[in-house]
């Protein structure tokens, strides 16, 4: 026992000095930020962080240390470092943009973007649902003006802005859905538009990684400058069509947030208790659970809109529908067999990104696992 205990000395020593090697890179995290703010320089540089890693990985297997190992420790104080450096704020893109309205910036979302507007030196208004009386100040001088309101809310709040807006001023929305906003911007204003999504919730610690889609409108050389600015806070810009854009989040949004509430439903009519499925849950079921109790920690109102946007998304979750009554099938007829057959034919269309997708589990599963014990 006493070797033991001057064993764990020891490793409690080494954990004191791994904390004292962490507040110091997190010190020169924030001297990094400091210069990316001066330069303008992005948050996240792929490039880097992937040279980055092989190198480590690389160095750790020389040492006899778990490549994995390595590469998990870091990419969790790169997430924390990403997360600090956007406190120093970031270079103004555009020094002419004097004044930019948000329309529902008073809402989580709205709110997220204005605060890092307002961290990238712009001087940022929102206008809420009760401020419509006072739009004409509010809007007056305005260079930009970002529609960010409810998806029911969107065409009828674009339309409204019609009498406020001058051929200057830039025109977006930040809409999960993307084809009739832009096209109601294009009809309504005579200037600069584009539509983007954020492919995230208001609750990011950072936009390193984050994506925003891109679906452009007109005049795209008057607003390459928000483009680079979102871009500088970390975030990856991807172009679509807008058309396509609503076609995918079919399948991304529609499909996935249904099934999901459908799984909810279905789990709270059962004669179980959560806490008891909790505690005997696999890392990869509580892992699901977690994502289904994720949807219902947020507004239903959103969901409903979204599910509800168009015809084709009922016309995918009915064959949603139509899949499960195939699946169950093999096991009302005993066809072993015939399950096996589809399930090969499913992983030959995922292909490559079978293997990829398990590896990048496996993180989430050991954190998950991590989280499970921890809160026990």
């Amino acid at each position: 026992m006493e070797a033991l205990k001057e064993i764990r000395a020891k490793i409690d020593q080494l954990d004191r000095e791994l904390l004292e090697v962490f507040a110091k890179r997190l010190a020169l995290v924030k001297k990094v930020g400091e210069i990316k703010h001066q330069q303008g320089l992005p948050i996240y540089v792929p490039e880097r962080e992937a040279d980055m890693l092989a190198a480590r990985r690389s160095e750790a297997e020389k040492m006899g240390i778990p490549a994995d190992l390595i590469e998990d420790v870091l990419r969790r104080v790169m997430r924390e470092s990403y997360a600090n450096e956007h406190e120093h704020g970031f270079k103004t893109v555009n020094p002419a943009i004097k004044k930019i309205v948000i329309v529902g910036g008073k809402g989580k979302l709205g709110g997220l973007f204005g605060r890092f507007l307002t961290a990238s030196g712009y001087f940022v208004e929102a206008l809420g649902s009760k401020d419509w009386d006072n739009a004409m100040t509010i809007l007056g001088g305005a260079n930009a003006v970002i529609v960010c309101v409810p998806i029911v809310k969107t065409l009828e709040t674009i339309e409204r802005l019609k009498p406020y807006l001058t051929e200057d001023m830039l025109l977006t929305d930040l809409t999960s859905v993307k084809r009739r906003p832009l096209e109601k911007m294009l009809e309504i204003h005579q200037g600069a538009v584009v539509g983007l999504h954020p492919m995230f919730g208001p609750d990011i610690a950072s936009m390193a990684k984050q994506v925003v889609v891109r679906c452009d409108g007109r005049y795209p050389e008057r607003y390459q400058w928000l483009l680079e600015q979102i871009q500088m806070w970390g975030a990856r810009i991807y172009q679509a069509d807008a058309a396509e854009h609503d076609h995918s989040m079919t399948y991304i949004q529609a499909l996935r947030h249904f099934a999901t509430f459908a799984n909810g439903l279905h789990l709270s009519r059962q004669p179980v208790k959560l806490a008891n499925l909790l505690a005997l849950s696999s890392p990869i079921y509580r892992l699901e659970l977690a994502m289904i109790g994720r949807l219902f920690a947020q507004d239903g109102s959103l969901y409903a809109d979204i599910i509800m946007d168009k015809p084709e998304n009922l016309e995918v979750i009915e064959s949603l529908k139509q899949s499960y009554e195939d699946s169950l099938k093999f096991f009302e007829n005993g066809d072993r067999e015939g399950f096996i057959k589809t399930f090969n034919k499913v992983r030959e269309w995922f292909g490559d990104y079978s293997e990829q997708f398990m590896k990048e589990s496996r993180q989430l599963l050991q954190q998950a696992n991590d989280y499970r014990h921890n809160s026990l």
